[in-house]
């Protein structure tokens, strides 16, 4: 058991998809709420950051509080002995979601997604596709039956968001709900 008073402590992992800008927001609202960020970023993720944000990865890496390389898989979030209160991959590639589903775990990113599952800690895919195959559906059955959360950054618009920023805060609200972590970072149904 960890001591009361540590941080929280939460896996991201930043997949090659579209909306890179949820992992970078989720990050950014993660230390806000001082949690333990151990980041992760694929190699076409670091691409579509810079593409898609304007932002240099060496600064989203800054966000986390401690960053690993994708193929490191000695890293502490390698092993189940490391712990978390879970991982969230966002986005989550089609490829990224494919490995989880078969256990595929040939880089850090997947391993500790594979840890999560194997040690019943909350694993949440931010998966980012449209519109979705049979392929992409039955890769999504398999990790909820494995105890994964699949979680599609729908838009909504009940609390009246009037901007992209307010978009993506209630699909960062909503993957903390997931995580079981407090928060006040969207709109909420009343």
């Amino acid at each position: 058991m960890r001591d009361a008073s540590e941080k929280e402590r939460i896996i991201v992992g930043i997949s090659g998809s579209s909306c890179a800008i949820l992992g970078v927001r989720f990050l950014e609202v993660a230390k806000k709420l001082g949690l333990e960020t151990h980041l992760v970023i694929s190699e076409t993720a670091e691409k579509i950051i810079e593409h898609e944000t304007g932002r240099k990865v060496s600064d989203v890496r800054k966000l986390a509080t401690k960053a690993y390389g994708y193929r490191d898989l000695f890293a502490a979030i390698a092993s189940g002995s490391f712990q978390t209160k879970g991982m969230v991959i966002i986005p989550c590639s089609m490829k990224t979601l494919a490995g989880v589903a078969s256990g595929y775990s040939d880089n850090l990113m997947l391993r500790a997604a594979d840890v999560c599952l194997k040690e019943r800690r909350k694993l949440v895919l931010v998966a980012r596709e449209t519109p979705l195959s049979l392929i992409h559906i039955e890769n999504m059955k398999r990790v909820t039956l494995a105890g994964g959360v699949i979680l599609p950054p729908v838009m909504t618009l009940y609390a009246k968001q009037k901007s992209i920023e307010d978009l993506t805060n209630h699909v960062i609200g909503k993957t903390l709900d997931v995580l079981g972590i407090d928060n006040k970072v969207y709109n909420r149904w009343s």
